[in-house]
């Protein structure tokens, strides 16, 4: 029987408390097709670092190379900044993994309410993929003349032929995988003069060998826009680092919210264990309390389990979230449900 070696890290907040709930449904997905999973935890976290002083121990890389896959809750604790859990340990397991798309998917659920009016099941079903290992994320820069009314901060942007080619790839690969086959480009090209033309072009060369693949391109500004007023319109769409990331959170609260919206870093060449986490932060305003949405978490499961070739364990995970937000009997506290995290992940493990 096959058995699945995956990396856990909870980390802060709601992360402690969706990851059992989805390993506990990935586990009777294991039973149900025949596979097993083999779960190492790790405590590291920034409640750790406010500790230690150290999101992850200097060798944390090298602990998980060996891993099928890595599972990944949240980070993120008051008095902690943002930018410590960052790039303290998830640019560097995205990078030293050469994760270099970040895969969001966004679908309207039935049973679930957009905030945009008159949207209903299938009006809103697309990707972003997001570039994950370059552009505007860059190391590079700094600060001269700290504390004086002359001081500066630089922050480079750095997008190689490389780095931008392999990712747009993945995003036509994917949408030919799809029905209605569609590449929507996120630029900023006439305000950004180096890096977005720069993009546009290998945009354009990319596209030239995807002849059946339907292309269109946008204003970072206007698309957000689009997003809003034209979800329907979009089937896969690709961005830089930064763009991506912004389009995911707005992406997300078109579908009905964080709690809904899975995510994956992946390593498509698989030389790398990939890292799978929901888009949602570890949400300190209500972690304790067990009302978290755990079909962020699931779904990320789905998404992982697809990844390790289960196919048909990642669909029926998918069907069985379908399913139970669909009767609307069983939902959290942000689906307008009374429902605890536990009850909620309990149900789609039952309807398994």
């Amino acid at each position: 029987m096959k058995t699945y070696r995956i990396a856990l890290l909870p980390g802060d907040g709601i992360g402690r408390e969706v990851v059992p709930a989805a390993v506990s449904v990935l586990e009777r997905a294991g039973a149900k097709f025949g596979f097993r999973w083999e779960w190492r935890e790790y405590s590291w976290s920034c409640e750790e670092y406010a500790r230690t002083g150290a999101m992850m121990p200097e060798d944390g890389i090298e602990q998980l190379r060996s891993f099928d896959a890595l599972f990944l809750g949240a980070v993120g604790f008051p008095g902690v900044p943002d930018h410590v859990s960052l790039w303290g340990m998830l640019i560097p397991i995205r990078r030293a993994f050469r994760q270099y798309v970040n895969l969001r998917p966004l679908r309207l659920l039935a049973g679930v309410k957009s905030p945009l009016a008159d949207r209903g099941p299938g009006d809103i079903d697309f990707c972003i993929v997001r570039e994950n290992n370059e552009g505007e994320y860059s190391e590079s820069g700094g600060r001269l003349y700290a504390g004086t009314d002359d001081e500066i901060a630089l922050q480079e942007s750095i997008f190689t032929r490389r780095g931008v080619d392999r990712v747009l790839r993945y995003a036509f690969e994917l949408a030919r995988r799809r029905e209605r086959k569609r590449v929507a480009s996120a630029t900023k090209s006439n305000g950004i003069i180096h890096t977005m033309p720069f993009w546009d072009e290998r945009f354009s060369a990319i596209a030239a060998d995807y002849a059946d693949v339907d292309t269109s391109e946008f204003h970072i500004d206007i698309l957000c826009a689009h997003f809003v007023q034209h979800p329907d319109w979009f089937d896969v769409v690709v961005a830089s680092n930064l763009f991506g990331d912004i389009l995911s959170d707005l992406g997300a609260a078109v579908v009905g919210g964080m709690g809904l919206a899975p995510a994956g870093n992946i390593n498509p060449e698989r030389e790398f264990p990939s890292m799978f986490e929901p888009v949602h932060g570890s949400a300190p305003d209500i972690a304790g309390q067990g009302i978290a949405n755990p079909v962020a978490q699931i779904w990320t499961g789905a998404m992982m389990l697809e990844h390790l070739g289960e196919q048909r364990a990642a669909d029926t995970v998918l069907a069985a979230i379908q399913s139970v937000l669909g009767e609307a009997r069983v939902r959290t506290v942000d689906l307008g449900g009374r429902n605890s995290t536990e009850e909620l992940a309990a149900a789609i493990e039952e309807r398994l």
